[in-house]
């Protein structure tokens, strides 16, 4: 168990750094959903489901589509 969890950690500290050296907006927001959802998983692997399942809702689903919806807003495309 302790291998997954090491493995699970390095996952989600690799997809971190992703996230913050990834340039162009809308891939960046797909890294910062594959984040939210490795979090999760994350989270169900040290015996934690609700957070888990908050952390699915929130930062794999609600967040990613609010900064989708900001970048459509500021490009125009959702006047």
């Amino acid at each position: 168990m302790i291998a997954v969890q090491v493995a699970i950690l390095v996952l989600v500290a690799a997809t971190a750094v992703a996230v913050v050296l990834t340039r162009e907006p809308l891939a960046q927001t797909i890294a910062l959903s594959f984040y939210g959802l490795l979090l999760a998983i994350l989270f169900f692997v040290f015996q934690a489901p609700d957070v888990s399942l908050s952390e699915i809702a929130v930062g794999s689903v609600a967040l990613p589509l609010m900064v989708l919806l900001a970048l459509a807003k500021i490009r125009g495309g959702a006047e």
